[in-house]
């Protein structure tokens, strides 16, 4: 290895541990302070899982948890539902059409999130003080609000899928007698499990970490960044300490599970195939 490649291999992986450091430094402090008796960062103190056991009585906290939750649950699966449609219809449609439903269908996604939340916020407005509809500001609200932003994720993560399946799958299924709704739901539906159970995670993460919609048409309701963004202006609860490390290590557990069960999925797959190919081979012969 000559001077330049090592000077180069030596750059990228110092530009690679400074990156990880920035990203999960901060991580690594929020999970060593929940079980540090210091009230302040920086400060010193003991072994403790007083921050642990303080989030049972905080009320306020806990609502605000089960508020985030909820609202993350049933927007993620909302979304699933509508993202998948969306994304089988958008797949067949003409290439001219699917071109502008694709750009359309992202528009979210590349928009100034404060834009979104200021028109959910007027959108909410118009349809209660102009059309009289029973319109709040609140939990339903949220999940709605919720609903559409993670949409278009959904089809993001829908799409890829789409792309692998036998474009001749749908016909197949209309040919056996099947109609367009149940060729759906029994022939192409399933085959985009994968692909939903990505687009839900990838929404409920969305909705459990979003700010800027939340905070502009919540109303009464409180989530879990809400709750910790008005309690920097006082004092923040230090349970937030221990709240943010029991959701850090549930999702990386669920992301751990779920690339081994894909993984092992996968494995099984391969061994199958290659248990059927001499016996193909050997007939052939």
């Amino acid at each position: 290895m000559n001077g330049k490649k090592l000077a180069f291999k030596i750059v990228g992986w110092a530009v690679l541990v400074i990156m990880l450091l920035v990203m999960y430094f901060p991580i690594a402090m929020v999970i060593g302070y929940s079980f540090s008796s210091a009230k302040a960062i920086g400060g010193s103190g003991h072994f403790t899982f007083a921050w642990y056991a303080g989030l049972i009585k905080d009320e306020a906290l806990l609502d605000a948890t089960v508020n985030t939750f909820v609202i993350g649950i049933v927007s993620g699966l909302i979304a699933t539902v509508l993202g998948t449609v969306s994304a089988v219809g958008i797949y067949y449609l003409k290439r001219g059409r699917k071109s502008v439903m694709n750009a359309a269908s992202q528009i979210t996604v590349v928009n100034a999130e404060v834009v979104t939340a200021v028109g959910f916020y007027l959108l909410q407005l118009f349809l209660r003080d102009t059309l009289h509809l029973p319109v709040e500001e609140g939990m339903g609200w949220l999940i709605v609000a919720h609903t559409m932003i993670t949409v278009p994720y959904v089809i993001l993560a829908v799409t890829p899928r789409l792309s692998q399946l036998n474009p001749n799958l749908a016909e197949a299924g209309m040919d056996l007698g099947a109609g367009s709704v149940r060729t759906l739901f029994t022939v192409i539906l399933p085959q985009l499990v994968k692909g939903m159970i990505s687009g839900f995670a990838l929404a409920f993460t969305l909705s459990l970490d979003d700010f800027v919609v939340t905070k502009f048409n919540k109303g009464d309701v409180s989530t879990i960044s809400t709750y910790v963004y008005d309690g920097l202006k006082h004092s923040l609860n230090n349970s937030v300490r221990a709240l943010s490390t029991i959701i850090f290590v549930a999702v990386l557990v669920i992301m751990i599970l779920f690339n081994l069960f894909g993984s092992r999925k996968n494995a099984g797959a391969t061994k199958k195939r290659k248990r059927k190919t001499p016996v193909s081979v050997a007939g052939d012969q």
